[in-house]
């Protein structure tokens, strides 16, 4: 058993949603569902930061009961939908909406609001109204706030109301008209590229608002190595932000999409190895808080457009746990505070989500095989769409078992509704 307190054996017993007992052996003859763990790793449920379901407007791709499957397979219990939704959830209505169609679904699903009406950027969306709801997390996904000023009046709203802006670090002046990494791999395919600076310039912009507002900043999929070593310069500081990466950007360079494969494209894009091996330091030395997957299904027909007109974006909810015990050179104990406790506490989850796996605590857990070998099959996932580039990729660790509010949706690999 692994939590934020530390490693033991143990059994838990659960009642009503809450954990009941921790103990070296509990009784067998209690009654009840036994779940088998023998060689595994009991832990608290995984926390999305960044999950796309889609719903409403492009239930074709995925909707929060089929977005929620994947992710209680892949051992969350929690996500936290974007709001780059149709209609945006920009307003109370959808707020409510959202959360309406997550109170079917196998995990706890919460909401980030839009910064601006519409994600547009011209104008900010009601953060009050939103947050008297529940929301935590405020972002336009998909876009980055371009307008420095409106950006800081957002953070001194956000620092009074208590919650948490996040930022799509993209500089469009930079950026547009691109759909991959600039640099050499660009330059030979003829595709239009995105340079590294385009993140850069808006993690450096936003830092200095934080300094300036006292507003914590949370910065959304990093991918550069300078948008790192920023991050890293930040906290040294002592200012108030934190950050998260994406699997694909810790395990996939952009010589991927050589071939033209849609399924490599996303945004922000694949990188260098050099900053690959940027994020994966900053994972390690605890510059970035949490690996969050980017979840961003599209249907197959919009990814067989070619390459400069589909949408970017690829799984992620049921490989995040293994790419990140495969590729990653870190104890169990760190990627589980990167998957678990770490990334519940930036969403404002703490006490329901990320443990301790304790007497008393929501029974929110995950149970997964460190060493369980498997491959990845995109036609035999939950989600409506394919689009994984891990496609028939060997990966390490896999899930037994999820508990989320003390039901077993996941019981030996298997989706239980």
């Amino acid at each position: 058993m692994i939590d934020a307190t530390g490693t033991r054996r143990a059994d838990v017993a659960v009642r009503d949603g809450v954990i009941i007992e921790v103990a070296e052996r509990l009784d067998e003859s209690t009654q009840g569902l036994e779940l088998d763990a023998s060689g595994c790793v009991v832990a608290p449920g995984l926390v999305d930061l960044h999950t796309h379901l889609r719903e409403p407007g492009r239930e074709e791709a995925e909707t929060v009961e089929s977005g929620s499957r994947a992710a209680a397979l892949g051992g969350y219990t929690a996500v936290v939908a974007m709001p780059n939704t149709e209609p945006a959830i920009d307003s109370a209505a959808v707020v409510r909406q959202v959360l309406e169609l997550g109170t079917k679904a196998m995990v706890d699903v919460r909401v980030a609001g839009a910064i601006t009406v519409g994600r547009a950027g011209t104008q900010l969306a009601p953060l009050g109204e939103m947050a008297d709801l529940g929301v935590h997390l405020f972002t336009d996904d998909g876009a980055g706030v371009q307008d420095a000023r409106l950006m800081r009046r957002a953070l001194e709203y956000a620092g009074g109301l208590g919650v948490v802006l996040a930022q799509h670090c993209e500089d469009e002046s930079l950026a547009a008209g691109g759909h991959m990494h600039e640099g050499e791999w660009s330059s030979r395919l003829g595709i239009p590229g995105i340079p590294a600076e385009a993140e850069e310039l808006m993690v450096a912009r936003d830092v200095a608002l934080s300094r300036l507002t006292g507003a914590p900043v949370h910065f959304l999929h990093l991918s550069t190595a300078v948008s790192v070593d920023i991050v890293r310069e930040a906290k040294a500081a002592g200012l108030s932000v934190t950050a998260e990466a994406a699997p694909h950007h810790f395990t996939l360079t952009h010589d991927s999409v050589s071939a033209y494969d849609t399924r490599f494209k996303v945004n922000p894009p694949l990188r260098t190895a050099v900053d690959v091996a940027a994020v994966k330091q900053g994972l390690a030395d605890g510059t970035i808080d949490a690996i969050a997957t980017d979840h961003a299904p599209h249907s197959q027909e919009a990814k067989e457009a070619p390459f400069d007109q589909a949408p970017p974006g690829m799984l992620g909810l049921e490989t995040a746990l293994a790419l990140a015990l495969t590729e990653l050179e870190l104890p169990v104990e760190q990627v589980l505070a990167l998957l678990s406790w770490q990334p519940a506490r930036i969403a404002g989850l703490q006490g329901q989500h990320g443990g301790p796996v304790a007497p008393g605590h929501a029974a929110n857990l995950c149970v997964f095989d460190p060493e369980a070998q498997w491959t990845v099959d995109g036609n035999r996932m939950a989600s409506r769409s394919r689009n994984t580039p891990f496609d028939g990729m060997a990966l390490r660790g896999r899930v037994r078992h999820t508990v989320c509010r003390g039901e077993a949706v996941v019981i030996d690999g298997v989706a239980q509704r």
